[in-house]
């Protein structure tokens, strides 16, 4: 049998980062060839995955990265078994790549798909090899479950424990603006439920408009009038249901949302809300 040296563990130990005694056991087995070494390792690191592929994944972190012009934006979810690992450098610069990638190549319909591409930072790896890399590492499951990549004019937010993240798009040749984003972190804290009237079952719309109309005909006010105050209250009505255009801005609840992105030339366009785990 081959000697292992602590020198040889040592290099092993550098090369991937994985524990001392995984490293020695691995040269063991390879009966000193590194290279053999390397394959036992990953092949271990797969059967982590294995084991653990029935674990919850309630933990992780959503990421937002916006081209400097405001015209493009991707978020992705990634998720981890617990919040210890969802904080970790390695855990993190995963993240990192598959944002870069997302945003930067030629995009992806699917996190597999993303995950087949190339991780940028890594030349010769692919953003799956990654993953596996830091799963083999953590000893912890991790997935990637959600991606997303969408033209602007679009601003984005992620809350400060990154388990929030909203994209919100918009339409107009207004100029990059710090709108965009407070709209995306307005969305973030007040939850609309859909960003116009028109999203709303109509149907609700429909008995809600008939109601205010009955009560607004009783005033005895002309046509014309009643239809005014009714248009009014269902204004009250669509902040209600959640309707982003119409809600209070909360940076300045003196104006809506639309009001507040009409002034710097914009539109509401819709908008992603993720939270992690859900």
């Amino acid at each position: 049998m081959a000697e292992i040296t602590a020198a040889a563990v040592k290099q092993l130990r550098e090369m991937t980062d994985l524990p001392m005694m995984d490293c020695k056991k691995a040269l063991t087995e390879a009966g000193g060839d590194q290279e053999k070494a390397l394959a036992l390792l990953k092949e271990w690191g797969k059967k982590v995955m294995v084991k653990r592929s029935e674990n919850s994944t309630q933990e992780g972190l959503i990421v937002i990265e916006i081209k400097p012009d405001g015209s493009e934006a991707a978020m992705i979810e990634l998720q981890c078994e617990s919040a210890p690992v969802a904080v970790s450098e390695d855990f993190n610069f995963l993240a990192n790549q598959c944002i870069k990638q997302l945003l930067n190549g030629p995009g992806a319909a699917t996190p597999e798909e993303l995950l087949a591409q190339a991780a940028p930072d890594r030349p010769g790896q692919s953003l799956n090899d990654l993953l596996g890399e830091v799963v083999n590492k953590i000893r912890e499951k991790m997935v990637l479950a959600k991606i997303a990549r969408v033209t602007g004019p679009v601003g984005g937010y992620v809350h400060h424990d990154k388990k929030n993240g909203v994209l919100f798009r918009a339409e107009g040749a207004g100029k990059p603006s710090e709108v965009l984003r407070d709209v995306a972190m307005h969305i973030a804290a007040l939850k609309p439920k859909a960003t116009h009237p028109t999203e709303l079952p109509q149907e609700l719309v429909a008995a809600e408009r008939a109601k205010l109309t009955e009560e607004a005909l009783k005033s005895g006010k002309p046509a014309a009038v009643v239809e005014k105050i009714v248009e009014g209250r269902l204004k009250n009505f669509y902040v209600e249901q959640g309707v982003l255009v119409e809600q209070p801005f909360a940076k300045d609840d003196s104006k809506s949302v639309s009001q507040a992105l009409a002034e710097q030339g914009f539109k509401a366009a819709g908008f992603t809300r993720w939270v992690i785990g859900n």
